[in-house]
Formats: C-alpha cells, structure tokens, sequence
C-alpha cells in the first residue's frame, strides 16, 4: 500500500491494547475486535463506519470482521469497509470475513462446497478491494457437505494465497472437534480460530467447546459478547428511538427480547458492574476475557462512544470469587425445584 494516501495515526496506539496469541499459532489479536454485522454498510452510514474504524484504530483494535452477507443488501459491508481500508495501513491489519450462509441464487450461493466458498471469497476480495484476506471462516456448519470438502476448500484457499488463516464460526463442540481431526489426519491447513456465540445471557460455549479448544490449540474470538445491546443499561428504561431494537427488530422481536425474566437478570446483573466501576457494557465484555483460552471479544458499534466504552473494559479484567459466584446465580439455569 502506498502510505502517502494513509491516514495519520495516533503513535501510541500499540501502547493502549492488550494482545493476546491465537491458540498455538503466531497471530496475535487484540483483546477486543470491531465487527461489522448490521451496522457498517447497514444501519450506519459510511461516515459512521469510517469515524468508527478510525477511532477503533487509534485505541490499538487492529482486527476488523467481516462476512460476505453483511450489509444491506448483504455484501454492503465489505463494499463500504473496503474504501475505508484503502485509507489505513493495510499491513497492521487483520482483516477477516466468511462464507456460509445464502448468498445468491442458486445451488451454488450457500453451504460450505467447495464450489460455494471459493466463488465466495473471490468476490469478498472484490468487493474489499484486498489481494488476500487475514482469517477465512466457514460461517457455520452445513450437514449436506462432507466435512472433509470443507476443510479441504480451506487449506486451498490458503495455498491459493487468498487467506493467511482460516477458522470455523458455530460449530458445536463435537463437530469442530471433527473438523480438527480431518485437518490433521489429511496434512491441511490447521483451524487457527473458531467464532462462537458466547455472553452473559448465552454461556452454551462453555459445555465442551472451550475444552475442545485448548486442546487442539484453537484460539477463540467471541461474537455478540452483549447479547446485540441487551447487556447494557440503555434498555432497562424501555427502547431508546435510535436503537438496534427500535431500528432493527420490529415491535413483537423487542418484545421477544427485551422480556421481563430478561431484563430483571440485567438489571441485576447491572447492579454489580456499579459495585465494580464498570458500565454493564464494560463488566460483560470484561467477564468473558477473564477465560484464557478467549482470544479476543467481537464487539459492534453504531457510535464511536460504544468502542471508547468497550475499550475501557480492559482496565479491569479481574473477579473475585463472590462477584463470579453472584453472577453464575443470576445466568446459570436453575435445576427443577430449586
């Protein structure tokens, strides 16, 4: 990349992140990640976007995600990603998208074929205007297609030069177990990252995805890490004109959502991010990175402030037991009876 047409920087942006390794390999990712599901390229404007990966940057988030079905109408995302990279340092990046889900018509537009993930990710570059993207995930399990296609249309990719690494997003714990088989049973390309759902409100991670994890050296990067704005305190008043429940949703989704067993758990769970110092926000993200086998935690923002406020997160990190106890009380399932 040219750097005459590259953005100026703030010089002490590397001295504000935490940087934690990726599994076993040698990717190191920032603690905190900026994804750009729904907002850029959907909700949000192109100046929205740009102010927010330009702050993002500033404050030391180097790695920025993606997926192919991203934006309105899907593809958007990287359209309007892709002419604000071309203003910032390309190689102190990471930038990373996926395939799997529909994309356009026909037998060829979804799943994870090879066919599909190849065409896929040719037109991700297009559309990014990059030679190669950092990490390619396989979006999320497809029982049509044999495993081993799959992860064979991985390690291509890879040799191809059009991904460094490649990663799985959604797949329970037995079968990214299998998928980690296939790789090293066939000599191919390892799975350096995979993407689960994982926060307060959603702890399904921890049944035996963390242990498949550590085991085969995985690192782990974290989506939806505030249940889509829910683990904060902007709704506990009701919904806010310029949310995503208000612009995104529709009343009977809200209401879904936003029930009344729900907010109480935040409202509680809100109570001890004060104790703490923290914004729920802050507590949320903060709670999740307490797992060393957490890479990185995958936040979105629709405003510069959310990052500034994500960001903040990392200043306190610790939990004493009684914090974590009262937490589990409040997010973990209650047995019959009890």
């Amino acid at each position: 990349m040219d750097r005459e047409n590259v953005q100026a920087f703030s010089p002490d942006r590397y001295d504000r992140m935490i940087y934690r390794r990726a599994g076993r390999s040698g990717l190191l990712l920032p603690a905190i990640s900026l994804g750009a599901w729904e907002t850029f390229g959907g909700y949000r404007g192109e100046d929205v976007a740009r102010a927010c990966l330009f702050r993002a940057f500033d404050l030391g988030i180097t790695h920025f995600d993606l997926a192919n079905n991203y934006g309105q109408p899907p593809g958007n995302a990287e359209r309007v990603v892709g002419r604000i990279l071309r203003e910032m340092p390309r190689d102190e990046l990471i930038i990373s998208t996926k395939a799997g889900f529909r994309m356009w018509p026909g037998p060829y537009g979804d799943g994870l074929s090879k066919k599909y993930l190849v065409a896929s990710l040719d037109q991700s570059l297009k559309r990014l205007d990059l030679d190669y993207v950092d990490i390619f995930y396989a979006h999320r399990p497809d029982p049509e297609t044999p495993l081993e296609e799959t992860m064979e249309a991985l390690d291509l990719i890879v040799r191809q030069g059009k991904a460094l690494y490649v990663g799985v997003s959604n797949f329970a714990g037995a079968r990214f177990a299998e998928a980690v088989r296939i790789t090293r049973e066939r000599g191919l390309v390892p799975i350096t990252l995979h993407q689960p759902g994982y926060n307060l409100l959603n702890r399904t991670m921890e049944w035996d995805l963390l242990d498949h994890a550590e085991r085969s050296g995985t690192g782990v990067i974290v989506y939806s890490p505030l249940a889509q704005g829910i683990l904060t305190d902007k709704y506990l008043g009701g919904i806010p004109g310029e949310s995503r429940a208000a612009l995104r949703w529709g009343e009977e989704e809200a209401k879904r959502r936003l029930s009344a067993d729900t907010l109480e758990k935040v409202r509680r769970l809100n109570e001890i991010a004060k104790a703490r110092g923290q914004t729920l926000a802050q507590m949320a993200i903060a709670w999740i990175l307490r797992l060393p086998q957490v890479t990185s935690v995958l936040v979105g923002a629709s405003r510069v402030e959310q990052i500034e406020e994500n960001v903040k997160a990392l200043e306190n990190l610790s939990f004493t037991r009684e914090e974590l106890e009262a937490i589990d009380e409040i997010t973990l399932p209650r047995a019959p009876g009890r």
